[in-house]
């Protein structure tokens, strides 16, 4: 240490205000510190590869490019050492001297255009090194310059409105900080925190991070690289490092954009779909990177809702951040962030449901709930979404799927609508009455299993011009076909109507004789426009108002059925028996319309039917 007289400076004017800024208002966590004392460190060893291109003479020419943190939890001190461009006595009362000065800032104006594009500089702010305050007593930062005929010197300060420099014998090539902790940030040295704290923030800077000798950052950040270098083992290690997996994943998607922004990704889909195992609802596990330093692990506008399910990276040079780095001024900017990732992911899916349709099914079946999320909420990108659902169909085979746009494909000239059916499973489905006018007269059927899918579907409305429609609405016009013999005559059919309105009472609003039926003697339909039987359980489910007011439906009769013949031979005949008959036909239609609420009278009913048989 020289025996020279340490020289006393004053801040700035302003210098007091703005330190209070940094330390009680401007970062929100203690800990981003150290994510920016590593990222300055980062700074100078780019700025000194750069400067090893132009200058043949680099003092201390044989150091490593690296970042060394020590920690001292006895002396209660961290200290952070680059070997990089190092600054001069004028340097540093330039660049420590001077909040909002940025020597990185200046480095990059001198470079010029092409040099901001090319290097990996992120220290734009120069109140980064100032976050040390919110933790120390004091700071320390020894310094040497890369140019050998410069003296090291040492820059103090408590952080209280004054610094010292004095020269300082021995100095390595680069910047040493030493922090003296406060006593209640005193876990700061401790090596497990600052492992903890670098893996999260600073895990991706491209020197090595050595913590008390031992490198910690040893994954790379492949959404830099090109993927013609990177091996499929690489991807998985990267996957499981970053969102903290067990699980390889199912699919990538890797890609880079100069266009409308500078954009970087790395987009994964893990094996399992966690909310469909019953976990707890998922969190955005995208984390946006700024030239690979994090900026959020869990930005929650970067991506629409329904891509919750998707880990990666973001990395844009673009982002125009805050002072802190720890917040976006411009939303219009991730906003088109958004949208640019969402049609790239898009795009992928689509053609990986063209090019590998056994994977693309596996992974539907796992996360095709998030895309049904999407296409009924998201309407900048329904189109997009609604082309990517699956679902099985009355001409599929059991466990097989089809698009929309192949239903389409498979249309007559005549047909008009999508036709669609809501229930439990395809038995449930296919042994139901609703369908048997539709197969009688070859038109598919949409199955969908899930409570969702009527949500959905009422939200799409209709796909390539095509209306989407309910198979079991009230509203269906089904064309004529021919009819078998025996069964009722108009005039007789009339009659029965008649007397099943007037029995059932209240509980129909219409009865007529079906078009769609074949083999069932009857089938309810809902009547009420605006709730579903789905929709009507739902609320039930939310005990919202309204969903236990009295069913509305229409009852439609099969007049060719043998049970509806005998119902009109005996309700003249035995009116009180006839009655009973027509409560029970109702109530079985209700069973499979899935609108029974309670079953107690059908059960006393039918006792008595056993009675008189």
């Amino acid at each position: 240490m020289s025996t020279a007289t340490p020289q006393k400076f004053e801040f700035q004017a302003e210098i007091k205000q703005l330190l209070d800024i940094v330390i009680h208002s401007l970062y929100t966590e203690k800990e981003i510190f150290v994510r920016e004392l590593v990222s300055n460190a980062s700074d100078a060893l780019e700025k000194l590869r750069h400067t090893q291109i132009t200058e043949k003479e680099i003092f201390d020419d044989k150091l490593e490019l690296e970042i060394n943190v020590t920690t001292d939890d006895k002396a209660k001190t961290i200290t952070i050492q680059d070997f990089g461009i190092g600054m001069t006595r004028a340097e540093l009362v330039e660049n420590l001297g001077t909040i909002a000065h940025s020597g990185s800032k200046q480095f990059l104006k001198a470079m010029g255009e092409g040099g901001a594009k090319n290097s990996n500089l992120i220290g734009q702010f120069g109140v980064g090194f100032y976050s040390a305050f919110m933790v120390a007593k004091s700071v320390k930062v020894y310094s040497h310059s890369w140019r050998g005929a410069e003296q090291g010197h040492v820059w103090s300060s408590d952080g209280s409105g004054s610094y010292e420099i004095e020269e300082s014998d021995g100095q390595r090539r680069g910047s040493k900080i030493v922090i003296e902790l406060k006593d209640d940030c005193a876990d700061y040295a401790s090596d497990w925190k600052i492992k903890e704290i670098v893996e999260r923030y600073s895990a991706f800077v491209s020197f090595p991070i050595n913590l008390n000798g031992k490198r910690i950052n040893t994954i790379q950040a492949l959404w830099l690289r090109s993927k013609n270098e990177i091996k499929d083992e690489e991807y998985t290690e990267f996957y499981k490092f970053q969102s903290h997996a067990h699980d390889d994943p199912r699919l990538r998607l890797h890609f880079s954009a100069d266009a409308p922004l500078s954009i970087n990704a790395l987009l994964f889909v893990p094996k399992d779909n966690t909310e469909k195992l019953g976990f707890s609802r998922l969190e955005a596990s995208v984390a946006l990177y700024c030239r690979k330093v994090l900026i959020d692990s869990k930005p929650k506008d970067l991506l629409p809702e329904w891509l919750r399910f998707l880990k990666g990276v973001v990395d844009s040079e673009d982002l125009p951040l805050n002072i802190s780095r720890e917040t976006m001024q411009d939303k219009a900017l991730i906003a088109k962030l958004n949208t640019v990732i969402t049609k790239r992911l898009l795009k992928f899916l689509e053609e990986e449901a063209k090019n590998r349709v056994d994977a693309y099914n596996e992974f539907y079946a796992e996360f095709g709930i998030f895309l049904k999320e999407g296409a009924a909420m998201d309407y900048t990108h329904k189109d997009s979404l609604v082309k990517l659902l699956r679902f099985e169909s009355s001409l599929t085979e059991k466990g097989k799927t089809t698009s929309l746009a192949d239903y389409v494909s498979r249309m007559g000239s005549e047909q008009k609508e999508i036709y669609y059916l809501v229930g439990p499973n395809r038995a449930a489905l296919e042994s139901g009455p609703y369908l048997e006018g539709f197969k009688a007269r070859n038109l598919e059927v949409v199955f969908c299993y899930e409570p969702v899918d009527e949500y959905v579907m009422g939200n799409v409305r209709e796909f390539d011009s095509k209306k989407l429609t309910a198979a079991d609405h009230a509203d269906v016009k089904l064309s004529d076909i021919p009819k078998p013999e025996g069964a009722l005559s108009e005039d007789d059919t009339k009659k029965l109507t008649s007397f099943l309105k007037e029995s059932l009472g209240a509980r129909v609003e219409e009865v007529k004789a079906s078009d769609r039926l074949v083999d069932s003697p009857a089938l309810a339909v809902n009547a009420d426009k605006f709730m579903s039987p789905q929709m009507r359980r739902m609320m039930k489910a939310m005990k919202k108002d309204g969903a236990d007011e009295p069913v509305k439906v229409n009852l439609e009769i099969n007049p060719r059925s043998a049970v509806m013949k005998r119902l009109f031979e005996t309700h003249t005949t035995t009116p009180d028996r006839a009655k009973l008959v027509a409560e029970q036909i109702l109530d079985n239609a209700l069973i499979s319309a899935g609108l029974l609420d309670d079953a107690n009278p059908m059960v006393a009913r039918l006792y008595k039917l056993l009675e008189t048989a």
